[in-house]
Parts: structure tokens; C-alpha cells; sequence
């Protein structure tokens, strides 16, 4: 028998109990052991719930228990999180986590601590909730060489998004209609801002290239500044605006950063929407795969915890082997500014000067689209810099800079 111990009894904590409960015997059969849930350490108390008798305060009784072999860590925040699986990993116990935050600034000292002690540091529900996307890139492509990361790491934005554009609404309105639903925290921040999904494509792209780069040192926009007439000018040129985070390799340095950006109808992640997530990988061998499904939710993270316990049982001895990762320096970062991609300006008219494609031409050189609505005006250009794309837009009456996919 296996004893495991959750941490933290919220949406993805109780999740976990759950599924470990309704589908013990399909896991059992699969470990060819019984799985046991021997505490659950939360501040408060559960009278009426099942698993009411199974909860403790003091982390310590986790801590010194050696029948406890595997911790499930789903607390958020840092702290303490980060303390209670570092001291795990160091008593010999195996740690699986849906804490992005702790995985995006500690992941690559947690990983060093595991290795040391001879269990598992898993974490494939800090990414796309119930999407495998780890496990995948690590033993599926694990001959492929990646190149590219592109996804919709976030679903309470691309749900504001999707509402933008199939509804015409405001995102005030939108944001507002999410946390009604629960979509959305009352404080949106992490999300709308795009701290979420900068979190989520660091841990990608350390796994993709070896290097652990700190959230805080990338490139990150939000969603809050996109009006609907942005997305209704993208649409009438045949694109979808998707917050997305992207990280590629440029002459062995890594670019990683998270905006919004223009999605041609033809992609496959100009297709989603709502609340669902999806990543797009590029490979030199296997060329773009393409992984879909919910991005959140108490159930579908809860099923990638699980799958992340199951595995810890399994190869109990001596862990699971993730890609190793250091902590990034500067040397290892690509030089933003140098960073060249389409982009779609939309500016206002000047009220002396009604603009036509010619007028817009001689300011910007060859254009690949026009639209106007209004008084505002879309251009998609040709390739150029973040540097470039930025002198551009400061000149532009009311100007704003997307880049293209």
C-alpha cells in the first residue's frame, strides 16, 4: 500500500481526493497496489465531508510520518508551498504539484533536490490544467529536437477573448460576465495581465531548452488594453486575437514572452475558445503538434495530479526523469528588442486626413492588409523589429502595435 498526503483541500485539492476515490480501482489495477489517502493538511475543517476525519493542521505530521511516500501539493502562492516540498523532497518523499508559481521560480532547485534523494518532482498539472503536455514532451518527443512554443496557456482570457469576438462586447463587460461565472478571480490580475500564462511558458520552454528563466525577466502583455473594434479589424482581415505565450530558440538564445497576438483563421489555436487551452509545439522531426483541452477546472487539473501520483508510485525507485534545467542568465536570454515579426497597427484617423492604402503606404512601405471601421484604421506590415514596431506607434494618433503570428 501507498500512503499519500494532500496539500491543501481547495478546488484541485478536494479534485484530487475525489478522483483518487472514484477511480481507486482503475488506479489500483494499473499500480497493482492500493493507493491510500493518509491526511489532508488544510487550516480550516470540513465537518460533513467525507474525508472531514482525514484532515490535519501541523504539516509536521506529514512531514515525520515515513508510511507517507508521495505529497500532492496543491496549496498556491510560494510560501509556504515551496518550503513544504522543498522539506518533502529532502525527508525522501516524492512531490507532484499543480503550483505553477513555485514550479516557474523553484522548479529547477526542486528538480536538483529530487534527483539527490532518489524520488519524483512532477508537475505536469501546472500547465494546461488537464492537458499532458509534459509527460508528452519529455518521453513522446523526447528524439525531437523543439524549436518553437506557441499557446493559449490562459482560459479565463481566452474566454474574454472569444466573447469580444463572437459577441461585440466591451472588456469590462466580459471580464465581469467571467467572474460571475467563476471564470475569473475577483482580483484578475495574474490572468488579464498575463502573469499566468508568462509562468506557464517559462516552465515550457525550460523543459524545451534547458534553461529556467525567471517569470518576472520576460516580455509579458496583457489583454486589457484590446478594444472590441481591435479584434472586430483583425476579423475582417481574417485573424483571431489569442493572448499567447510563445518561446523559441534564436542563434542559441531563448525568447520567451507573452502578448496578444494575431491568429490567421487558418491555424488550428485560432479555433479555440471559451475556456479551453492549447499548445502548439514545433519539432525538427515531427514537425507542429497540436495538444487541446481544458485548461482549468477542478477535474481535469485533478486528473493530471493524479496521473503525476500514479506515475511517483510506479517508479518509486529513483524517480521520474524530467529533462534537467538551470537557472538562466542573462547571456541565455535573446535580445528583445531585435525581435522581428509582422505586426497589425490600428491608429486613428486624423481628423484633416482621410487615409486611404496609398496615404498609408508612403508612412509604412509595402503593407499585407488594410481594413478601416470608423475612425480607426488596421495595417498589417512587413517584418520588423520591437524597436522598429515601437517608434512606429508612439508617431500614430491614438496607436496601438499587435504582433502577427
Amino acid at each position: 500500500m501507498t500512503n499519500v498526503a494532500i496539500l491543501g483541500f481547495g478546488v484541485v485539492g478536494s479534485g484530487v481526493a475525489e478522483v483518487l476515490t472514484q477511480n481507486k480501482g482503475i488506479i489500483e489495477k494499473k499500480l497493482g497496489k492500493e493507493v491510500n489517502i493518509k491526511y489532508i493538511l488544510d487550516l480550516r475543517e470540513f465537518p460533513g465531508s467525507p474525508f472531514e476525519d482525514l484532515v490535519v493542521h501541523d504539516f509536521n505530521i506529514i512531514l515525520n510520518d515515513p508510511e507517507v511516500s508521495v505529497v500532492a501539493e496543491m496549496m498556491g502562492g510560494s510560501h509556504p508551498a515551496y518550503d513544504f516540498s522543498k522539506a518533502c523532497l529532502e525527508a525522501g518523499k516524492s512531490v507532484v504539484t499543480s503550483n505553477k508559481e513555485v514550479v516557474a521560480n523553484f522548479g529547477a532547485e526542486l528538480l536538483e533536490i529530487a534527483k539527490a534523494h532518489g524520488v519524483a518532482y512532477l508537475f505536469e498539472a501546472s500547465v494546461g490544467g488537464g492537458i499532458p503536455i509534459i509527460r508528452p514532451m519529455c518521453n513522446d518527443l523526447a528524439s525531437n529536437n523543439i524549436t518553437e512554443i506557441n499557446g493559449i496557456l490562459n482560459g479565463t482570457t481566452n474566454y474574454i477573448l472569444t466573447k469580444m469576438t463572437k459577441e461585440g462586447a466591451a472588456f469590462a463587460d466580459v471580464l465581469k460576465d467571467a467572474q460571475d461565472k467563476g471564470y475569473a478571480e475577483r482580483n484578475p490580475a495574474a490572468d488579464v495581465e498575463g502573469i499566468d500564462a508568462a509562468r506557464k511558458i517559462v516552465i515550457l520552454a525550460a523543459l524545451a531548452f534547458g534553461k529556467a528563466i525567471s517569470p518576472d525577466s520576460i516580455h509579458v502583455e496583457g489583454i486589457t488594453e484590446i478594444s472590441t473594434t481591435d479584434v472586430e479589424l483583425a476579423e475582417d482581415l481574417g485573424y483571431s486575437i489569442k493572448l499567447i505565450g510563445h518561446a523559441e530558440k534564436i542563434e542559441e538564445k531563448i525568447l520567451p514572452m507573452v502578448s496578444p497576438r494575431l491568429i490567421p483563421h487558418s491555424n488550428p489555436l485560432s479555433g479555440i475558445n471559451d475556456v479551453f487551452n492549447g499548445i502548439l509545439l514545433g519539432a525538427d522531426m515531427v514537425g507542429q503538434v497540436m495538444f487541446y483541452g481544458p485548461g482549468a477546472g477542478k477535474l481535469p487539473t485533478a486528473s493530471a495530479v493524479c496521473a503525476d501520483i500514479v506515475d511517483a508510485i510506479a517508479h518509486c525507485e529513483g524517480g521520474i526523469k524530467l529533462p534537467e534545467f538551470s537557472v538562466a542568465d542573462a547571456s541565455d536570454l535573446a535580445d528583445f528588442e531585435k525581435y522581428t515579426c509582422r505586426r497589425f497597427f490600428v491608429f486613428e484617423k486624423c481628423a484633416e486626413c482621410d487615409l486611404t492604402r496609398e496615404r498609408v503606404e508612403k508612412c509604412f512601405g509595402t503593407i499585407e492588409g488594410f481594413v478601416c471601421k470608423g475612425n480607426r484604421v488596421g495595417v498589417i506590415t512587413a517584418e520588423m523589429s520591437e524597436n522598429e514596431a515601437s517608434a512606429i506607434a508612439s508617431k500614430l494618433n491614438g496607436g496601438k502595435a499587435y504582433r502577427l503570428f
